[in-house]
């Protein structure tokens, strides 16, 4: 069995993912909140979900963040970096999208650029940080 916590700002989208996987018997709900300060440590999984209604641009900006010091990602970087995420190499990625392998490195150099970061890893974590990415 897995155990589940449930992140998201939205208690109907909190209680709608409670109630989804809660109904299985492969998932057993740990914890259900609005901040990531609320989960559980006993969770395997951890479910962070967003209102894709609200651009997390704009929920940003509403917390002061700078967000014009970010620039924004084109929908071909997001490709990139999703595959990047599920564990892609180069020649993957590049198959999966039906480009060249050496445009996915300069997909993946714009990425470290816009991300400020230096290795996959950090691009993938510093997304997932930023709200650019959920996993």
């Amino acid at each position: 069995m897995t155990r589940i916590a449930i992140v998201a700002e939205s208690e109907e989208i909190r209680a709608a993912l409670a109630s989804a996987l809660g109904a299985s018997a492969a998932f057993e709900i740990v914890s259900v909140g609005a901040s990531a300060a609320d989960v559980s440590r006993a969770a395997d999984v951890v479910v962070n979900a967003r209102d894709a209604t609200v651009s997390t641009r704009v929920t940003r900006a509403a917390r002061g963040d700078d967000v014009s010091a970010e620039p924004p990602l084109t929908n071909r970087e997001r490709q990139v970096l999703g595959l990047l995420a599920d564990g892609f190499g180069n020649k993957q990625i590049a198959a999966r999208l039906g480009i060249s392998t050496n445009t996915v490195k300069t997909h993946l150099e714009l990425l470290f650029d816009k991300l400020g970061a230096s290795s996959r890893t950090e691009a993938v974590a510093t997304a997932v940080r930023r709200g650019v990415l959920l996993l």
